[in-house]
Parts: structure tokens; C-alpha cells; sequence
């Protein structure tokens, strides 16, 4: 089976779009009428939310020596069978127990399906045009909220929470499952310009550094993700003003990504790396300084905007630059699960900092861990140019 890789690519960004609006957007919208039907409080509500990224991220490492040993197939449509189930099991909940029981079985079809899968896939079938491929799978993937959100509410309005969950779910059987069915190759690898050997061994220190990186920047951008808006408010904002100006991020996180397309060519991934992390903590310095400056939480959006999208890139195609495409899989895997892990407690360990140590206490720790993630990062590539140069020679 040799389809174009374009044709791939949109295949899977749909799946990609359909996945994140079924198992991650849609607690925003339906999650205050879950809470009333199934009586349960908003903490129960998001501890099961929490569940299921903290188990994607635990299963990281086992998807990608599933996707080593199996292939990107079978992997990807068995996520698109648990996605269905999960949202079934879901859409059936009466308490607390199934509804951990959904949470459970989510988080696994998150590990299987989401961004990190996708780029497993990618690895194995795109060959020279792996990183130009991770660009355009994550452009599909911003667009899921923007679709999500919408459907959602209008879903609960026309027929209930339940029936839009069980919405989704015959999506990602009619539609997921097929596309995984019928684009993605059983197995195997198509030959890249990156050495196929293992050039991760004997750099695990470097391979912590990045882990410890990804862990660090995901968790700032995760309490953005979340807080942003109140983070605004607080600082002196007016509601209309933060709901405004936090509109921005979407597009900049677009943008992000097409300027990362259009720089792919001529900028090595190391350096959009550094790009990536160097707005995430000029953001975050903005932020601390914002003070009720309207000016200062536009930067905010934009610089916040820009380094969530090209984080998400970053840790698919960073990594290969590195140490090669050899057992890639597997090390995507061990990257991803302290990144998933530290974005799945953000929100909530945010929260606690704040009534613990007070607003100004723990912005300085955002910005401090913003600080690790960048030091982080450039110990991890500090000497990547000679080893590039190095391997190119080889």
C-alpha cells in the first residue's frame, strides 16, 4: 500500500481533529451538565480528566515498543476502538465509579491515537519528509477546538451530553478506524536522510536533560492553557478585555506552525527549539511584569500562542535531529510520558500553589520552572552542532 504522503498526512489530521474534540476539548463545554446528571462535584469531574492524561502519559513508552514491534496500524486502530468504548462507557456513566472506570480507558486511547502516536506513525512511513509531515499533522490538530467547542454545545442543546459523546464515538468508528484501517501500513519503515543506527546510545543524560525539558515546558504551557484568562483578571484586566486578548492565541498558535512549515528547509529543529522555549520565557517574564498593561497581555498571548505551537512540533522532530530515527518510536515514548504526566497536573498543582503561597509567590515559580525548562533544553542540545556535523560526515 503506497499512498501519497499528503494524502496520509490529511488523513490523519482528520483523525487527529476528531480524537482531540471527542477525548480532550469537550469537557469545556458538556462537563457543568455531567457534573449535575451524574452528581458528582467539578473536582471528581477533573480528577477523572486528570486520570486520563496522567495514564496517557504512563502508557507512552508501551505504545511505542507496541508501535516498534506491530507497527503503526494495529496501534493506531486499537486507540480508535478504545476512544469509541471509552466514550461509550462514558456517555453510560451514572457516578464516580464508571466515570474513573471512561477515565481509564480514555487515557490509554489518548496514548494510542493523540500527537505522539501520530508522529510514531509518521516515523515509520515519511521518510526525508518526516519533519515537513509532523508540521502539517499538528496544523490539522489546532483546528480541533475550534471545531470541538462548537459542535459540542450545539450537540448538548439538540440531544444531551450523552448523546454527543456517543456522537463522537460512531466518528471513531466510522471515521478514525478507517482511516487508520486504510492509510497506515501494517509495518515497516521508509528510509530517511537521518542515520538509522542508534544514536541515542550512550546519551542518556542529554535524552533526561530533554525529557526534563518537554516535562517543564509543558506543564507552564498546560496552566496557561488553563489559567490565562484568569491570570489576566487578576492582574487588572477587565473580563471582556482577558477573554479578548486570550482569543489571540489561537492564531498565533497557527502561525507558529506555518512559520515553522515555511523555516523547515533552512532552520535546523534545534533551532526552533530554542525559539520555542526563548517565547515561552520571555512570555512568562511579560506575564509577571503585566501589572494591568493591556500592551503586555497582548505579548503575552502572542509570545504564548507561538511556543505552544511549535512546542508540540518540536518534541516530534527535535529528538530525530538528534540521535536519529533508529528505535525512534521507543524514545518518542520515554519522552513523551513526563511531558504528558506534568501537563495532566499542571492546572491542578497551579491551583494548590496558588491558595498555598499566593498569586506573586507562584508566578515567580512558573517562572522559575520556565527557567529550568530552558536551561534544560539547552543542555540537552549545548553541542548539538558538532555531533550534527559529526553524523553528516558519517
Amino acid at each position: 500500500m503506497n499512498r501519497p504522503l499528503t494524502v496520509v498526512v490529511s488523513g490523519l489530521g482528520i483523525a487527529q481533529i476528531i480524537t482531540w474534540g471527542s477525548l480532550y476539548y469537550p469537557i469545556a463545554v458538556l462537563g457543568e451538565r455531567m457534573q449535575q446528571d451524574l452528581q458528582v462535584s467539578s473536582n471528581i469531574l477533573f480528577a477523572a480528566f486528570t486520570l486520563s492524561l496522567s495514564i496517557s502519559g504512563l502508557a507512552a513508552p508501551a505504545v511505542g515498543r507496541l508501535m516498534e514491534a506491530h507497527g503503526a496500524r494495529v496501534v493506531l486502530c486499537a486507540g480508535s476502538v478504545m476512544a469509541m468504548l471509552a466514550l461509550c462507557l462514558l456517555a453510560a456513566a451514572s457516578g464516580p465509579l464508571s466515570l474513573f472506570a471512561a477515565a481509564l480507558l480514555a487515557g490509554c486511547a489518548m496514548s494510542a491515537c493523540l500527537y505522539d502516536a501520530g508522529f510514531m506513525a509518521l516515523n515509520q512511513i515519511a521518510g526525508d519528509a518526516y519533519r515537513r509531515s509532523v508540521t502539517g499533522l499538528t496544523l490539522f490538530g489546532g483546528f480541533a477546538s475550534t471545531v470541538s467547542w462548537p459542535v459540542s454545545q450545539w450537540l448538548m442543546a439538540m440531544a444531551g451530553w450523552r448523546q454527543a459523546l456517543l456522537f463522537y464515538a460512531l466518528l471513531q468508528l466510522l471515521v478514525c478506524l478507517p482511516l487508520h484501517a486504510c492509510l497506515l501500513p501494517g509495518n515497516g519503515r521508509k528510509p530517511g536522510s537521518l542515520p538509522d543506527r542508534p544514536a541515542a546510545t550512550g546519551q542518556a543524560p542529554r535524552i533526561a536533560w530533554l525529557a526534563l525539558a518537554f516535562a517543564s515546558g509543558s506543564f507552564v504551557l498546560s496552566v496557561l492553557s488553563v489559567h490565562l484568562i484568569g491570570m489576566f483578571r487578576t492582574s487588572g484586566l477587565s473580563e471582556a478585555q482577558a477573554v479578548m486578548i486570550a482569543a489571540l492565541v489561537g492564531p498565533t498558535q497557527v502561525l507558529g506552525r506555518l512559520l515553522e512549515l515555511g523555516m523547515g528547509r533552512n532552520t535546523r529543529a534545534v533551532h526552533v527549539g530554542t525559539l520555542t522555549f526563548a517565547a515561552m520565557i520571555l512570555g512568562m517574564t511579560a506575564l509577571f511584569l503585566l501589572d494591568g498593561s493591556t500592551r503586555l497581555a497582548y505579548l503575552v498571548a502572542a509570545l504564548y500562542g507561538i511556543s505552544n505551537g511549535l512546542m508540540t512540533i518540536v518534541r516530534g522532530i527535535v529528538p530525530a535531529e538528534l540521535y536519529g530515527r533508529q528505535d525512534y518510536t521507543t524514545l518518542l515514548g520515554r519522552l513523551a510520558r513526563p511531558a504528558f504526566v506534568a501537563r495532566a497536573l499542571a492546572p491542578f498543582g497551579f491551583t494548590l500553589a496558588l491558595a498555598s503561597l499566593g498569586q506573586v509567590s507562584t508566578m515567580r515559580l512558573l517562572l522559575a520552572i520556565s527557567l529550568v525548562a530552558t536551561v534544560a533544553y539547552w543542555l540537552a542540545v549545548r553541542d548539538a552542532g558538532r555531533r550534527y556535523i559529526k553524523r553528516a560526515a558519517d
